[in-house]
C-alpha cells in the first residue's frame, strides 16, 4: 500500500517538474521572441540599418541556380495562402468529423484568422517596402513582417502543439516536431532566397508568429477550461444548479 502511494506521489512530482520545465522553456522563448521583435523593429525603422539584410543576399548569391529556384518555389508554396487555407479547412474537418475534438476545431480557425488580421495590421503599421530586385518575380504587398514566416509559425506551430499533446510514441512525436520545425524555418529561408523579403522581415515574422501562437493557445485553453467547468454541465443538465448557484443553494 505504502509503495503504491509513494509511487503515485513520485509520478505526480515528476509530472509537475516536467510541466515546469516545459513552461519555463516556452515562456523563455516567448520573452526572447518579444525582445527580438523589438530589437529588429528598432534596428530597421529607427537606426535604418540595412547592412545585415544586404550581406545575407550577397552570401546567398553563389547558391542561386535553376534547381534551387524550383526547390525554394515549392517550399515557399507551403507557406502561401493557396496552400494554408485548404490545409486549415482540412484540419478543421478532421477534428470535427473524424477525431471529434471540438476544441482543436475551434483553435485552428481562431488562430488562423487572428494571425491573418494581425499580419495585415503590422504590415500597414510599419509600411516597409519589399526588396527592389526580387530573384524571380515581384511579390505584392508590404514587407515587414514576413507573412509567410508569421503564418507558417502559427499554423505549423499549432500542429507541433497538437502533435506534442496527442502522440504518445516518443520517437514519432520528436520526428514530427523536428520535421515541422525544419519546415517552418525553410519556408522563411525560401522568402529570403527568392528576395521577396529581407532577413529581418522573416526573423520578425517568426518572433511575432510565436508570440501570437503562445498567447492564442493560452487564451483558448482558459476558455476551454471555463467551458468544461461551468458551461458544459449547464448544457447537459440545465435543471441542475452549477457553480455559484449550487454553492448558494447548499449554504441556504
Amino acid at each position: 500500500m505504502f509503495r503504491g502511494i509513494k509511487s503515485r506521489v513520485s509520478k505526480f512530482w515528476a509530472g509537475i517538474a516536467l510541466l515546469s520545465v516545459e513552461m519555463l522553456i516556452v515562456f523563455s522563448i516567448f520573452f526572447l521572441s518579444l525582445a527580438g521583435f523589438i530589437f529588429i523593429a528598432r534596428r530597421v525603422f529607427i537606426t535604418g540599418s540595412t547592412q545585415f539584410d544586404q550581406s545575407v543576399f550577397d552570401k546567398l548569391q553563389p547558391y542561386v541556380n535553376e534547381t534551387n529556384n524550383k526547390i525554394m518555389l515549392f517550399i515557399t508554396f507551403l507557406g502561401k495562402h493557396d496552400f494554408l487555407i485548404p490545409a486549415n479547412l482540412a484540419l478543421i474537418a478532421y477534428f470535427l468529423f473524424i477525431k471529434k475534438h471540438k476544441w482543436y476545431s475551434i483553435k485552428i480557425p481562431a488562430i488562423a484568422i487572428s494571425s491573418l488580421l494581425m499580419m495585415f495590421v503590422l504590415k500597414n503599421l510599419f509600411g516597409r517596402e519589399r526588396p527592389l530586385i526580387p530573384l524571380l518575380e515581384q511579390a505584392g504587398g508590404l514587407s515587414f513582417p514576413s507573412g509567410h514566416a508569421l503564418m507558417s509559425m502559427t499554423f505549423y506551430g499549432l500542429l507541433i502543439y497538437i502533435v506534442w499533446n496527442s502522440i504518445k510514441n516518443q520517437q514519432l512525436k520528436w520526428s514530427l516536431v523536428v520535421l515541422l520545425l525544419a519546415l517552418i524555418f525553410l519556408i522563411g529561408f525560401s522568402r529570403i532566397y527568392l528576395r521577396v523579403h529581407y532577413t529581418t522581415d522573416v526573423m520578425a515574422g517568426f518572433a511575432m508568429g510565436f508570440l501570437w501562437l503562445v498567447i492564442s493557445v493560452q487564451v483558448i485553453r482558459r476558455i476551454e477550461k471555463y467551458s468544461k467547468r461551468n458551461l458544459n454541465p449547464i448544457v447537459k443538465n440545465p435543471e441542475e444548479p452549477v457553480g455559484l448557484e449550487q454553492k448558494l443553494e447548499t449554504n441556504s
